[in-house]
């Protein structure tokens, strides 16, 4: 028995910071302080302070720390796990206070946090099924195949309210409850979708990197419950972690006989492959991601028929995406009626979010259904920095809206969200604050969609770019206001005319941002200005004569020589040569040049 476990994060965002080092550097020094029998490192997934990795926790003493590197091993492992005198200037800020280091669940980060499918997440090696074993994995489907029948295990998801993570929130039993029919008569399927290709969205793949075996458990239940014996997981070549460990995953499960021929002596076969997807966003859309699996081009089909009637191969299919899976273990064996304690009335549960932006605690957050964005940001997510004011959140990505500083108490569920002008998406929160462009942020997510729509429809292909050279032509100040207009117009007209789902949202963030920030278009339009000071054709950069000491710092480091005086005398800018790259500005130690 070891007397210490060091959980060492091995998400992507801490092994871009080096976390294998780190490991390493602590197994070196371990031994060398003969430790190798009292303290285990482990590799995990995500602790969700992404921000602050390398992150590392100390258990059983509960401390974590921040940004360790290689060379902080030594004395990690002398002063705390040898001596027992943990090192402060390494510890999570947050939970250190003039007592003494408080319990991480006591810290804002973690206090209202509501850990369901993150549950093994930062606590497990995922790359050992018998710790997954160890926290309970795989007694869902023993319990399903030995003591309920198909339509007990879909009556049990229809009572415990759970709606698809992946989107547009439609109830979980009920699509299983579509595809049950004929069951062992006809050929079915059962789909994951770990496409994820929302910019700012990293849930999915922090899911698959720290628990892959929650998901395959939860594709086997599925599989018994509509009577299919063959899953795919369809996941993005760009998540080479979450690959490598869901080919482990699966190596194990099939070893072990939890997925194959035969599984808990009970006669029910199942088993799952994997198909990397090329990064397509569209390849999100259920439908355009079977036909990339049939090795087609991925492109949406009409519906109906639905999946459930008419899916991969043409038969009876299911598809939900990691979040939704990794909620199903824990319902069954914990029972509907505790995951429909959690949450609102109609959206039960928890709800990951990949928290970015204007925010301190960037990183992966899970909150009980009905938490107000204000508790999010405020609390978790530590707040805004540099004093800055709260302006919007953008959640569901390019198929979401902004929601305004008018609706930051608004509890958030499916609902909510929608009656707002927003959704909820895969589980991206952009948060922005004072100095960000509504207008600018719209156009970002529109060129988004432009470059990612499959062009299989007029609506999509046409209509989003001739919005996003009406965006253009804002930001540039050429427009007028009846460009607004046909803005609006056009983005009325997709919503109702696009064929999937991802052609039909897309105007979303402009129509938010029209809904909430029309005040932000108009300055653009009529008085040449961006209020924010972002969009580079509407800015201007002037030297304040009173303020400048004619040092020549900005005139030496201007590219373009727009900046022009003599020593200790005022200077100037020459705006038919200035790129407003605003370099002049960033160099000036008197804060004498201004941004217009």
């Amino acid at each position: 028995m070891y007397r210490t476990h060091v959980l060492v994060c091995g998400g992507t965002g801490c092994t871009s910071g080096g976390c294998e080092k780190v490991i390493d550097a602590l197994n070196s020094e371990i031994q060398a302080a003969g430790l190798t029998e009292e303290v285990c490192v482990v590799k995990t997934g995500c602790h969700g302070l992404c921000a602050l990795g390398p992150v590392m926790i100390v258990y059983p003493d509960d401390i974590l720390y921040a940004m360790v590197k290689p060379e902080d091993a030594h004395e990690i492992v002398q002063e705390h796990l040898l001596k027992g005198r943990p090192v402060t200037r390494l510890i999570y800020d947050d939970s250190v206070t003039t007592e003494g280091v408080k319990s991480l669940n006591d810290t804002n980060f973690y206090r209202k946090q509501t850990r369901v499918a993150l549950r093994n997440c930062g606590v497990i090696n995922p790359e050992k099924i018998d710790e997954y074993i160890a926290r309970d994995g795989y007694m869902a489907l023993g319990k399903v195949l030995t003591e309920m029948t198909p339509d007990e295990v879909i009556q049990t998801i229809l009572d415990s309210g759970l709606r698809g993570r992946g989107g547009a929130g439609f109830p979980t039993g009920l699509k299983w409850k579509f595809a049950s029919g004929n069951r062992g008569n006809v050929q079915k399927y059962v789909c994951c979708n770990a496409d994820e290709g929302d910019p700012g969205a990293f849930m999915d793949r922090s899911v698959l990197e720290g628990d892959p075996h929650v998901v395959l458990e939860a594709m086997a239940i599925a599989g018994y419950a509509i009577g299919a014996n063959q899953g795919y997981i369809y996941v993005r070549a760009e998540y080479p972690i979450a690959v490598e460990r869901l080919k482990i995953a699966i190596g194990q499960a099939r070893e072990y006989g939890l997925l194959g021929k035969n599984i808990f002596d009970s006669g029910f076969d199942f088993d799952i492959d994997i198909r990397l997807g090329a990064g397509a966003f569209v390849c999100g859309e259920e439908t355009a991601l079977m036909t990339s699996i049939e090795g087609k081009r991925g492109e949406p089909r009409p519906r109906p028929p639905f999946p459930a009637v008419k899916g991969l191969f043409g038969k009876p299919t299911i598809l939900n995406n990691v979040e939704t899976w990794a909620n199903i273990p824990r319902i069954i064996l914990q029972g509907p009626e505790w995951f429909a304690s959690m949450g609102t009335e109609k959206s039960k549960g928890t709800k990951v979010f990949a928290l970015g932006g204007k925010i301190k605690n960037t990183g992966l957050v899970e909150i009980p259904m009905g938490t107000t964005l204000r508790e999010v940001v405020e609390d978790i997510g530590g707040g805004i920095p540099n004093g800055k004011k709260f302006k919007a959140a953008q959640t569901g990505g390019p198929s979401g809206g902004c929601i305004p500083a008018e609706h930051f108490d608004v509890p958030i569920d499916y609902d909510n969200l929608i009656a707002i002008g927003s959704m909820m998406g895969s589980g991206g929160l952009i948060v922005m604050d004072e100095d960000s462009c509504m207008v600018d942020i719209a156009k970002f997510f529109l060129e988004f969609t432009v470059d990612e729509s499959c062009g299989k429809c007029t609506p999509c292909r046409i209509g989003t770019r001739r919005m996003l050279e009406i965006l253009e032509k804002i930001t540039e100040g050429k427009a007028t206001m009846e460009d607004l207009d046909r803005l609006e117009s056009l983005g009325d007209y997709i919503k109702q005319n696009a064929l999937c789902g991802l052609g039909q949202t897309a105007p979303n963030p402009v129509l938010s941002t029209l809904r909430y920030f029309r005040d932000e278009y108009i300055a653009h339009i009529v008085d040449k200005k961006c209020p924010a000071g972002v969009c580079k054709a509407l800015l201007s950069y002037e030297v304040q004569a009173d303020k400048c000491r004619g040092c020549t710092v900005c005139a030496r480091n201007c590219p373009t020589g727009a900046v022009s005086g003599s020593v200790k005398q005022p200077h100037s800018i020459d705006q038919s040569k200035c790129i407003k790259c605003g370099v002049c500005m960033s160099v000036c130690k008197f804060n004498a040049i201004i941004k217009k």
